[in-house]
């Protein structure tokens, strides 16, 4: 059956040609990429400042990470022209592909050797610099599977089990590998993106209810029973209890701010990037724009990702097919979650859970894959109606 609502599927020639013939760009496309690209360039600004002085003490260079993220950087443009230019409904092809390989890379960060743990946690695969997250690709993954199953089978919607129980058990595959690496935070990310997916999808009210429900409890239970989770969750109550173990983050991540008041204290004049506030450069990165460009530039980056939200709703809205309507829901939800989970946790309104601010941190498979997913929103915008 077609990922389109049509029902007839379009062949590859037809929709390359289309791609290649010229087309207007629609005013979602252009906010959309300008919001895209203004945060990248803002964010390699930051990197440089957030970074400086360890990479000058580890590395012998202040430049070394924003060299490293520059690279990343054009990397990321080119994936994400090819994936703009790339008609959408043809993903719908691959999906299988990268889900098994998505699946396996999985797999392989937990094979000792292969995968690389950093701070007790087996996330990356590879050597050196050149290493990526396997759990980047599991978003993208489970986005297109979810899209392209509530779409075949949209006759089939109010049937949970054809339609809620595939999607749940592709889902529980990736969080179970995702929990032994330990990743709680992109577990949530997942979980949400899959619940808001099947919500605009039409999936039956009361098994949804039920799914969002144990979803909640599994997650509280994960976080009460490990003890660094635990740890983290109490931290995340009362920071001062632990002030230099727990509770550091968040304490010298909240100096930061407060050092910063509204203008803040200059960019390249910050003082927690000496050393005071751990991964200054990924993870926190929006305590360093909080402390040296202010409130002002802390309220700019809201309002970046709030742009984002708006004009990847409105292109989920304008979508020519529910294919394209599902893909644009489940990577504007994508963005925005992250988003509010690294923001919550740098102002300490929710608990550490080590996710990047997409665009914006250090990371490179992090950069390449939440800039092929734009340009998969950038094509659905494209071709909106």
């Amino acid at each position: 059956m077609s990922a389109t609502v049509s029902g007839t599927r379009p062949t590859l020639g037809r929709l390359l040609r289309s791609a290649r013939a010229p087309q207007s760009r629609t005013t979602d496309f252009k906010i959309l990429w300008a919001i895209i690209i203004s945060l990248n360039l803002f964010g390699l600004l930051m990197i440089l400042s957030a970074s400086s002085v360890t990479a000058l003490y580890q590395y012998g260079s202040s430049w070394y990470q924003f060299r490293l993220q520059a690279i990343w950087f054009v990397l990321g443009c080119g994936v994400m022209l090819f994936t703009s230019r790339y008609p959408y409904e043809m993903w719908s092809k691959w999906m299988k592909l990268i889900l098994f390989i998505s699946a396996g890379l999985m797999v392989a960060v937990l094979i000792p050797g292969l995968g690389v743990a950093v701070n007790g946690s087996a996330r990356w695969i590879g050597w050196g610099p050149l290493r990526m997250q396997p759990s980047e690709m599991a978003k993208l993954a489970v986005i297109l599977y979810a899209a392209d199953t509530l779409t075949r089978r949209v006759g089939q919607i109010g049937d949970w089990k054809a339609v809620l129980r595939p999607i749940v058990i592709v889902f529980g595959v990736f969080a179970v590998l995702l929990m032994k690496q330990p990743n709680l935070g992109t577990t949530i990310i997942l979980a949400t993106i899959v619940l808001v997916m099947l919500f605009v999808g039409g999936a039956p009210g009361k098994p949804l209810a039920l799914l969002s429900g144990m979803l909640v409890a599994g997650a509280t239970l994960f976080a009460f029973t490990e003890p660094y989770r635990f740890r983290r969750l109490m931290a995340f109550r009362d920071p001062w209890a632990d002030p230099l173990n727990t509770g550091f983050q968040t304490i010298q991540s909240q100096v930061g701010f407060a050092n910063g008041g509204v203008l803040g204290t200059g960019l390249g004049q910050g003082r927690a990037k000496w050393g005071f506030l751990p991964e200054a450069h990924t993870d926190f990165i929006y305590a360093i724009i909080g402390e040296e460009i202010g409130l002002v530039g802390s309220v700019l980056v809201i309002a970046m990702f709030l742009g984002f939200a708006l004009f990847g709703v409105r292109t989920a809205l304008h979508a020519r097919d529910r294919f394209g309507m599902l893909l644009a829901t489940g990577i504007t939800t994508w963005i925005i979650i992250q988003a509010f989970i690294n923001i919550g946790a740098c102002v300490g309104v929710l608990p550490i859970t080590g996710v990047p601010l997409p665009f914006v941190s250090a990371g490179g498979s992090s950069l390449v894959f939440t800039m092929a997913a734009s340009g998969i929103l950038l094509n659905i915008a494209r071709q909106e109606r």
